[in-house]
């Protein structure tokens, strides 16, 4: 585009540049020219009215004017002294006088038009150039023809140079206004050089290059918004990166999880099957096919539940907190009372606006992990309060805590602080999973803070405005 750019303007100019020129150059030619020519009709006017008088006045004295030519036309050799100008006189169409030999005539300059007009035309003789004017005398002398030649030699090779200087000044013109013209567009192309190369350099996947911005013009503005652009797509590529590794770190992982319980339900098949067993060797089996096949459905509806949350958007409502608290703390109870573990629930605001069945899921998961986390004797409070004007729900446990390198991870698919404890109780490390979805889809906030041997608290932190 840029060199269609050059090529088009070049040529326009030189086009525009040369035909000024060439207009310059004719117009001057022809003011030269008519320039000459009234000179020379002027001249021969002159001439023509001052020897009409000769003549009258040499009759009048009764001399024959035939031999009195040479005589009267004399006087006018002063204006040939420069030898530009040239006289003949002639009779009919022969020569009678000339004061210059060597003028050789076409044959149509001494028959000019009738009626006293005059005929002035361009001859060119011996390389030189003259304007010729030509006319017959008034009656009654009109058998004579006075012809008067101005050599115009010198101002049409002064024309000549003028217009050959012309076309040289136009020839460097140009080739300053092309070099001119080349270094303009290669500064104002630049920037699209520069966009066509780091466009490629992000398609090759080089997503931090950047345009350089300097001024405060158009180009800067488009550079600064190309830049802005590129940050756009380097923070979406990071997020897709991001996303497909979490896919593949899920794949991976369920993958593994699968694995395990269908290897143990294939081998305890495969006992009963094959293998003579009394029936409590059987029942062992069984009990074991059923447990692992217990764990297979929990991934499956916790899979379920995480799908379900990320394709549609949840109905909530106002529940009263005593319905959720109570209905949280029936379904632990005997979880707790079996693990020698007490549970204390508090709440200081009256409703709570959300959809009352994921709320409970959540609560319930939280719990559940405090009190996996927790031994014998362990304490596990519930806190529902109002904390900077928002409502928070805090569990708090006196378990054996995690580091900071497991809180980082703990909402991630399949990950457990404790893996061999985890799949013995049949947790298969989503329950943290779905709580940060269904915090996500309640415009509320899950964090974590856990010390070594001093337990957990999970708060969730409802950023949006809520009736209290």
């Amino acid at each position: 585009m840029k060199y269609r750019t050059f090529l088009t303007t070049l040529v326009l100019f030189l086009f525009s540049f040369n035909l000024g020129i060439a207009i310059i150059s004719v117009t001057t030619f022809k003011d030269t020219v008519n320039r000459a020519e009234e000179k020379s009709l002027d001249e021969h006017y002159f001439i023509t009215s001052a020897l009409i008088k000769d003549f009258r006045a040499v009759e009048s004295r009764g001399i024959d004017i035939e031999g009195s030519l040479g005589s009267l036309l004399q006087p006018y050799s002063y204006l040939s002294g420069d030898k530009k100008v040239k006289l003949a006189l002639y009779r009919g169409n022969q020569l009678v006088y000339s004061n210059r030999q060597e003028i050789v005539l076409p044959c149509r300059s001494v028959e000019p038009p009738e009626e006293g007009n005059r005929l002035v035309s361009i001859q060119e003789s011996d390389g030189s150039t003259y304007v010729l004017v030509s006319g017959k005398l008034p009656v009654p002398y009109d058998f004579y023809t006075m012809v008067y030649l101005y050599d115009t030699t010198d101002a049409i090779t002064a024309w000549e140079q003028m217009k050959n200087m012309l076309f040289f000044a136009g020839l460097i013109l140009s080739s300053l206004f092309a070099l001119g013209l080349l270094l303009l567009l290669n500064r104002i192309f630049k920037p699209l050089t520069q966009i066509s190369q780091i466009s490629r350099n992000i398609a090759a996947g080089a997503y931090e290059t950047r345009l350089p911005v300097s001024g405060h013009d158009e180009l800067s503005e488009m550079a600064q918004s190309f830049n802005h652009m590129a940050e756009e797509i380097q923070s979406q590529m990071k997020q897709l990166a991001a996303s497909a590794e979490q896919k593949q770190q899920f794949v991976d992982n369920l993958a593994h999880e699968l694995r395990t319980p269908l290897t143990a339900i294939y081998g305890y098949a495969e006992y009963i099957q094959k293998v003579v067993r009394t029936e409590e060797d059987k029942l062992f089996a069984t009990n074991s096919i059923m447990s692992e096949s217990r764990r297979l459905q929990n991934i499956a509806y916790r899979l379920l539940d995480m799908a379900t949350l990320r394709e549609k958007k949840i109905e909530r409502s106002k529940v009263r907190m005593q319905e959720l608290i109570g209905e949280v703390e029936q379904s632990l109870s005997m979880k707790a009372a079996e693990e020698n573990i007490q549970i204390t629930y508090e709440y200081r605001f009256d409703t709570l606006f959300c959809d009352a069945d994921l709320m409970h899921i959540l609560l319930v998961n939280v719990i559940d992990n405090a009190i996996k986390a927790c031994g014998p004797g362990g304490v596990i409070k519930l806190i529902a309060d109002l904390e900077d004007e928002h409502k928070v729900i805090s569990v708090q446990d006196n378990g054996k805590g995690m580091t900071e390198d497991h809180l980082a991870h703990i909402t991630e698919a399949f990950y457990r602080v404790d893996p061999s404890r985890s799949r013995a109780g049949g947790g298969a490390g989503l329950g943290l999973t779905l709580c940060q979805q269904i915090a996500v889809n309640h415009e509320a906030e899950l964090s974590f803070s856990s010390e070594m041997g001093k337990g957990t608290t999970v708060k969730l932190i409802f950023t949006n405005s809520q009736e209290a």
